[in-house]
C-alpha cells in the first residue's frame, strides 16, 4: 500500500469515566458512556491503521489503553481550549496534515479516500469534513498553519460554518469530505450504531442499551 504523503491525526479523549460523553449520561451511566466511548475510539483507530496515511498520530489527552492498535504513534495534547489544541497539534506537523476526531465510529477508509488518494492535495489547500451538528469531523491542511484554528469558537452550532470561512478567508482552496453524524447524546449513538451495525461501537451500545432496559 501506498502511504501516501499525508499525517492523519486522531484527537481524542482518554475514556475515563465522568470526563467522556458527558452528555450520554442519563440514559448511561458513567462508566458505560465510557466504555461507548472506548468503543468509539477503537473503531476510529481501526479505520486509520487501514488508511494509505505516512504517519499515524493519537493526539491525547490521558493515557493508552487496551484499545490502542500497534503501529499509532501517541503524542499529548497541549493546553488550552479545543482551538488550541488542534492547534498544537498541527503546529508539530510538516507536510499535508488530515485531523479527525474520535467522535464518529461510523468512519470509512471510503469517507477519506478524496483527501487520501494520489491526488488528493493537487490544486486543494485544504480539506474539511462538516458535521451534522454543525461543527466539523474532520480538517485537512496541506501546509499546517496552527493560526487557521486558533481563535474559532467550538462547540457551537456555527462552528463548522466559522471554521471553513476561516479557511476560505485566508485564501485556501477548500475541498469537503462526506457529512457525518457526531456521536454526543444517546439518540446520535442509537443513530450511528445503526449506520455501522458491525462494529465495536454498536456491540458495546447493544449491550449498555440492554443493561439500561433490564
Amino acid at each position: 500500500m501506498n502511504p501516501g504523503p499525508t499525517t492523519v491525526l486522531v484527537i481524542a479523549k482518554e475514556p475515563v469515566p465522568g470526563r467522556v460523553k458527558t452528555r450520554l449520561t442519563p440514559p448511561y451511566s458513567p462508566e458505560e458512556a465510557a466504555r461507548i466511548a472506548a468503543a468509539s475510539l477503537t473503531d476510529t483507530l481501526r479505520t486509520v491503521s487501514a488508511l494509505p496515511a505516512r504517519r499515524r498520530v493519537l493526539v491525547l489527552e490521558g493515557r493508552p489503553g487496551p484499545w490502542l492498535p500497534e503501529g499509532i504513534e501517541v503524542r499529548p495534547q497541549g493546553p488550552g481550549g479545543l482551538d488550541a489544541r488542534i492547534a498544537a497539534a498541527f503546529a508539530r506537523c510538516d507536510g499535508p496534515t488530515l485531523l479527525i476526531g474520535m467522535d464518529t465510529p461510523q468512519l470509512t477508509a471510503a469517507d477519506l479516500a478524496p483527501a487520501l488518494s494520489d491526488d488528493g492535495w493537487d490544486g486543494c489547500d485544504a480539506w474539511f469534513g462538516p458535521a451534522e451538528d454543525g461543527g466539523f469531523w474532520a480538517l485537512g491542511l496541506a501546509v499546517p498553519r496552527p493560526e487557521l484554528v486558533l481563535g474559532v469558537p467550538m462547540s457551537l452550532p456555527r462552528t463548522g460554518a466559522l471554521q471553513r470561512a476561516r479557511l476560505t478567508g485566508a485564501g485556501l482552496t477548500v475541498r469537503d469530505l462526506p457529512l457525518l453524524r457526531d456521536v454526543d447524546d444517546a439518540e446520535d449513538a442509537a443513530h450511528v450504531a445503526a449506520v455501522a451495525p458491525h462494529g465495536e461501537f454498536a456491540a458495546v451500545l447493544a449491550r449498555s442499551a440492554g443493561a439500561v432496559a433490564g
